[in-house]
């Protein structure tokens, strides 16, 4: 596994808009780049950053800016502008020797998992998934926002399970944590705790579904390289009914996704079509017998969420509905 070098203070991170644009939300996102500059970092953004389209621009353009960006010696590490729903369609575009040429970390989550799809798996090029370039739009952020900056940075910080989660569903710029966290672990012998260690990989669960087959993922070759490792998957889902949910994640399941998986991490659902957690566990349930697998995890859409890099090891450990995640790079 190939791990880039961390960004230092005074060198550039480069911002690009692979899927949306911002342009909608100016104020929210500028107030980001004033909390990621506090880190002493300066900010290099791709033309489509700032359009108010979804797409921000045609797919050869995005992919163009893509290039461009992560050709440049003068940017140290790269970060998703925003996600959406079109960042698929420019996966032809992107210079994979590029890429393998002159590894950096690129940072996104949700839409960009397309991208770190194909790094992470197809180039052996570790990817940081947990926030984009507009997240930290907050005058104060939180500790959740300071640990994706933190990691970022090359701090590979303990993070840990919260009390609290934010359940509204309007992305407001405000985190109000008023609903409590309930990590819940099902394994096959009935424990109540959990102690593994494996390679993560994972990201946005409408994503992975999409790229699944496609010549931009190589899923099966990255397991069999690091099989000796097991593996730590989690899941960010964004809209999903329990149903389809589980379609999706069965199919995963049956095409050989989770050979060697030590545990499966699901985060809480941003918009549920109306299911409720028991209808999600209960198909989980009938899918995974033999696979230990935690719902409700601070991970993905809703806040706060923990900031994972593929390609790491990952040491997870449970008791009593609280965790702490460790990453190592090696």
């Amino acid at each position: 596994m190939i791990y880039p070098s961390f960004p230092k203070s005074g060198e550039t991170i480069g911002i690009c808009a692979p899927s949306g644009g911002v342009g909608h939300k100016i104020e929210s996102f500028d107030l980001s780049l004033s909390q990621i500059k506090k880190c002493e970092f300066k900010i290099k953004e791709t033309p489509s950053v700032r359009n108010n389209a979804s797409p921000s621009a045609q797919a050869m353009i995005r992919g163009s800016e893509f290039n461009s960006i992560w050709s440049d010696e003068n940017i140290s590490a790269i970060m998703s502008a925003t996600g959406g729903d079109f960042n698929f369609e420019m996966l032809p575009y992107i210079d994979i020797e590029s890429i393998k040429s002159n590894p950096k970390w690129f940072a996104g989550y949700s839409d960009p998992t397309n991208i770190q799809m194909l790094i992470t798996t197809k180039l052996d090029i570790a990817t940081i998934y947990g926030f984009n370039a507009g997240g930290f739009d907050s005058q104060n952020i939180h500790e959740f926002q300071n640990n994706a900056l933190e990691i970022f940075k090359g701090n590979l910080v303990s993070q840990h399970s919260y009390e609290y989660y934010d359940s509204s569903k309007d992305f407001s710029d405000e985190v109000n944590m008023d609903t409590p966290v309930k990590w819940e672990l099902f394994s096959p012998d009935n424990n109540t705790s959990l102690d593994v260690t494996g390679r993560l990989i994972g990201g946005c669960t409408e994503i992975i579904d999409l790229i699944l087959g496609t010549p931009y993922e190589d899923f099966h070759g990255f397991i069999d390289r690091y099989q000796d490792d097991g593996f730590i998957w989690f899941f960010d889902t964004y809209n999903a009914d329990a149903v389809s949910f589980y379609l999706k994640i069965l199919k995963m399941k049956t095409v050989g996704l989770f050979k060697n998986a030590k545990v499966l991490i699901f985060g809480r659902v941003m918009f549920t079509g109306g299911s409720t957690d028991e209808e999600y566990i209960e198909l989980l349930q009938r899918a995974f017998p033999d696979v230990p697998f935690i719902w409700g995890a601070d991970i993905g859409h809703t806040k706060p969420s923990m900031t994972l890099i593929n390609g790491a090891i990952g040491h997870l450990k449970m008791k009593n509905d609280k965790a702490i995640l460790d990453m190592e790079l090696r």
